[in-house]
């Protein structure tokens, strides 16, 4: 229990760090623009494989259990809808990308570490946490909402197109079942989530990579730590923020 406090202490000593001393902001705009290319547009591959396969996998699902005839076809499209809108958007695309982009950030940065890079930046006098973290935090806040805006609509284009092709749904009965009773905020609550999920990854990832002691065998530790701590803490926040919004 006491490493545990003495973790969360170490943790917002960092985010302290991290958001004080700003260098000039042209290097900031440069290294935000470097990140959102590397942690934000490369995972657009495997944000919009999944998406197509979470609404098609729930449009079937859906339709295979709607066994009473007295249940109208078109609520196989408000529910994956609303199974997109509400959770596997945010939640799920934000499980995966706490494994893909939180291991990259853990390992780059426990790499400088070991290689005494980060040691380097504070001999110059350069606040290397801030330097290093906060452009990583800035991209995935501002293109995390994006991924998850577009895993919705390319997950339901996956559940129209398997519902087609399938047969289980007719396309008029399938855009019928989207827009009935659509509750505009699920898209702000959805957006609220991705954004404190991508704080959590960036600041939860860059804690362990940059606190890294040791050598190689030790970032793989930290990497590893990271996803795992992250993946807990973004399930805890989406009960959290469930409960506060939708309550």
């Amino acid at each position: 229990m006491v490493r545990i406090f003495g973790l969360i202490g170490e943790y917002f000593l960092l985010l302290k760090k991290v958001f004080s001393k700003p260098e000039k902001g042209r290097i900031y705009l440069k290294q935000t623009i470097k990140e959102m290319d590397k942690l934000g547009i490369q995972s657009i591959g495997i944000v919009t494989i999944i998406s197509v396969f979470m609404g098609a996998v729930i449009t079937l699902q859906t339709a295979y259990n709607m066994e009473n005839p007295f249940i109208p076809r078109y609520m196989i499209g408000l529910g994956t809808r609303d199974s997109m809108f509400l959770e596997f958007s945010s939640t799920i695309i934000g499980l995966i990308l706490a494994g893909k982009v939180g291991s990259s950030i853990a390992s780059e940065l426990g790499t400088m570490r070991v290689t005494e890079q980060i040691d380097a930046l504070e001999i110059m006098g350069v606040n290397s946490a801030s330097y290093l973290i906060l452009p990583k935090i800035i991209a995935t806040l501002i293109f995390n909402p994006f991924l998850c805006m577009l895993s919705m609509v390319v997950g339901i284009a996956g559940g129209w197109m398997v519902g087609e092709f399938s047969g289980v749904i007719s396309t008029q009965a399938y855009i019928y079942g989207i827009r009935y009773a659509f509750i505009p905020f699920y898209i702000t609550y959805s957006l609220i989530k991705t954004v404190v999920f991508a704080f959590l990854i960036t600041t939860i990832s860059a804690f362990y990579g940059y606190r890294v002691q040791g050598g190689s065998l030790e970032v793989g530790q930290a990497s590893t730590n990271a996803v795992v701590v992250s993946s807990v803490f973004i399930l805890l926040f989406n009960l959290i923020l469930t409960q506060l919004l939708l309550s």
